[in-house]
């Protein structure tokens, strides 16, 4: 397994990369599957007086799993974030086992363009000068083809409110969202009359 250990404006010394290193391997090894590497990026960085740890593990499988840990040490940070990857990577080894048995290949990604729109600076106008928004920045998204179950595991491992994927049985663009109530949302147009 491949780690990139990285701070923001903080320098992450040797004892904390090689514990970062050692309890990462251990929690994600109980639960990887198939033969394929896996990459991990942990990131430290500070906000006040307390240490941030935001951690993503890119699966054999293809799947994302993301977690993040807020503690006044850098170590306790650690520990939460990474105690939080191992109660979800536990809650769906089943499920992951289950949906990749058959698949040879990870999950296909295609990229796509994703755009950060500014807000309207002046709220009290009536009509726009342009109806073109104002790009803040751009950037490429990969969009998976998932099952609608898978999408909706990959959602959930991500930490996401909402997840665009191709449906795999179709080939179509869908959404999966976190609806107000706490259900699962499933937008598919193909359906739509």
């Amino acid at each position: 397994m491949r780690i990139q250990i990285s701070g923001k404006h903080i320098d992450v010394g040797d004892a904390l990369r090689t514990h970062v290193e050692k309890q990462l391997k251990e929690a994600v090894g109980k639960y990887s599957v198939g033969e394929r590497p896996l990459d991990a990026n942990v990131t430290f960085s500070k906000d006040g007086f307390e240490f941030i740890c935001d951690i993503s593990v890119y699966l054999s499988t293809g799947m994302n799993a993301q977690a993040k840990g807020r503690a006044d040490e850098i170590y306790d940070s650690f520990e939460g974030a990474v105690s939080r990857m191992e109660k979800q990577l536990r809650r769906y080894k089943r499920r992951l086992k289950d949906h990749h048995k058959d698949r040879v290949d990870p999950i296909e990604t295609i990229g796509a363009p994703s755009y950060v729109l500014a807000p309207s600076s002046d709220v009290e106008a009536d009509e726009p000068e342009s109806l073109q928004p104002i790009i803040v920045a751009e950037m490429e998204t990969k969009i998976q083809t998932l099952s609608v179950g898978e999408a909706v595991m990959q959602m959930e491992l991500a930490g996401a409110e909402m997840l665009v994927f191709r449906n795999s049985s179709h080939g179509g663009v869908n959404v999966v969202h976190t609806r107000e109530d706490g259900n699962i949302g499933w937008i598919d147009p193909r359906n739509m009359k």
